[in-house]
């Protein structure tokens, strides 16, 4: 008989445990549910993305456009349906498009001073990553959908991504141009540990 061990892809597996041995760690996570560790995050209905819409454009014809900012981050769709987070995406990149260039710093400066403040900027750098990964997508797939650069109104009150006025043909990289200045913005307001919050939450927008 000889002496040398005849291996298969069985006897390499697993299956050699005749135990449990997770099961006898206290700290083993078959000892606990894991999803105990999340705290339950409010469902946010389609419904509720337009009614949060159609504050942020009431706020935005009002001139308010640092209150529609600030609305729009308050309510970020971390529980709900991918057209729900779809459409809160579409309104939060409307009002960062509908601020001037130099209004930018003055008014994250004003809202990072503010209680929750440093939270709304972590929201904002989320959508801007997430904006800028529909950018991408759809600057490398010409039949996508693109990055909406201007949107209005349907009948069924979500909003329609539409092209600015005289510039159907125009690029996603006037899109990417706007999410990369709000982003450099950001940083220069909150720091680098907004960056490093934004990638380690496990709460996605």
């Amino acid at each position: 008989m000889s002496i040398i061990q005849q291996h298969t892809a069985a006897s390499l597996s697993d299956a050699w445990r005749t135990i449990n041995i997770d099961a006898l760690e206290e700290d083993s996570s078959v000892n606990f549910d894991t999803s105990t560790l999340h705290p339950a995050l409010p469902e946010v209905s389609e419904a509720d993305v337009r009614q949060i819409n159609i504050q942020v454009r009431q706020l935005l014809r009002g001139g308010d456009a640092e209150g529609a900012l600030r609305g729009s981050l308050e309510m970020p769709v971390y529980n709900g349906s991918d057209l729900a987070k779809e459409a809160h995406l579409h309104t939060v990149i409307e009002v960062l498009q509908s601020i001037k260039a130099s209004e930018m710093t003055p008014m994250l400066q004003r809202i990072y001073g503010t209680p929750g403040g440093s939270e709304c900027l972590d929201v904002l750098m989320k959508y801007l990553y997430k904006g800028m990964a529909a950018t991408s997508a759809a600057d490398g797939n010409s039949s996508a959908p693109r990055t909406p650069t201007r949107m209005t109104p349907q009948q069924t009150g979500f909003s329609q991504v539409g092209g600015r006025p005289g510039g159907a043909n125009e690029s996603t990289g006037g899109a990417m141009s706007v999410l990369l200045s709000w982003h450099e913005k950001v940083v220069e307001v909150a720091g680098l540990g907004c960056i490093g919050r934004c990638m380690t939450d496990w709460r996605k927008v």
